[in-house]
């Protein structure tokens, strides 16, 4: 399907889940982008799930968002509960008019829920000028270093940078081998998931999406990524009076309440500490590091971001590949 007519059905669907025109459009801009970029797992697989988390109460689809000016760079946002989009894209928005005009800007958000993907938000910094961070806590997945049970969870780390050219540099990558999106649309497809990223409930390996969902998932890098997880959990949940702690709800099967996911975006001006000369060493930076010398079949030394970057301009002038499983949800939302 073209992504524009999709794009047009998939603001109808959360108009009648009572969002308003304006939000609608901005969740229907990230989950189009989720598939332009090659991340379906993040993309029109989720829609049905916001669909009913709105039904049943526990995303606020009116929300009254609150932004707490603390200083000129900081702010922290309530965000009511709102679909996660919202809060995200109203977040990034404050963030970039405060580094521009202090050169800094901190925004912490609360009362929140899954906003898709880090990298989106972070491009939209990144096309402003400015760099950026961005962190986000999410539902237990991945079990702390030396302990039986999940509690971290994939908690994305997100890192972004103008490079002097029209590619940005976009580093979006959650510190679990595997992003539990790309198990959860496993498991709905009945396909398996590589070896060596998840155990099963009795700490088994396991290429069976179910049965990792059961159980869980592996960190990056071992202690260190379990390390990673934690901080992410500090930075979003504990600093922004977000959830913690294991506490942020399954948004798949837990409708007991909201998730009160936590996010921290910090931006600020690449010239900050050497004015104007920073393109050009950004520029030297990646030069440097892509003429080296490639192993056997490599034909670039891409940066995080490229790919992802080459996807999009590919696919955007493609029609958009839905799968049965997710038709099934469009046809499902549309009679709702």
């Amino acid at each position: 399907m073209k992504h524009l007519l999709l794009k047009k059905l998939i603001k109808k669907i959360l108009i009648n889940h009572n969002l308003n025109n304006e939000h609608a459009e901005t969740c229907a801009n990230a989950l189009i982008n989720a598939e332009l970029v090659g991340a379906p797992s993040h993309g029109l697989s989720r829609l049905r799930m916001y669909c009913e988390r709105i039904s049943k109460k526990v995303i606020n689809p009116k929300p009254k968002i609150k932004i707490k000016k603390i200083s000129q760079s900081i702010s922290h946002i309530d965000a009511d509960n709102s679909i996660g989009f919202v809060a995200a894209d109203t977040a990034i928005k404050v963030g970039i008019k405060n580094a521009k005009k202090t050169g800094i800007g901190l925004v912490a958000v609360k009362n929140s829920g899954h906003y898709g993907l880090s990298g989106y938000y972070a491009e939209q910094a990144v096309k402003k000028g400015l760099m950026v961070m961005v962190f986000t806590n999410a539902p237990p997945a991945v079990a702390p270093h030396g302990a039986l049970k999940s509690l971290f969870g994939t908690n994305p780390i997100c890192f972004g940078t103008p490079t002097g050219s029209k590619v940005p540099f976009i580093l979006d990558t959650s510190i679990s081998m595997i992003n539990r999106g790309k198990i959860r649309v496993a498991a709905r497809e009945g396909s398996k998931i590589p070896e060596g990223v998840a155990l099963d409930k009795f700490g088994k390996p396991t290429t069976d999406p179910k049965k990792a969902l059961e159980g869980v998932q592996l960190p990056i890098a071992g202690f260190r990524g379990s390390g990673l997880a934690w901080m992410v959990d500090i930075l979003s949940g504990v600093l922004t009076g977000g959830n913690h702690a294991g506490r942020v709800k399954d948004p798949f099967t837990d409708f007991s309440g909201p998730q009160n996911i936590g996010h921290l975006f910090f931006l600020l001006k690449p010239n900050l500490f050497v004015g104007n000369s920073f393109n050009k060493r950004i520029k030297d930076n990646i030069k440097t590091i892509k003429k080296l010398p490639k192993i056997k079949n490599v034909k670039e030394i891409l940066y995080p971001g490229q790919s992802k970057f080459s996807r999009f301009k590919i696919n955007y002038k493609k029609e958009i590949n839905i799968s049965k499983t997710v038709l099934k949800d469009l046809e499902y939302l549309q009679g709702f």
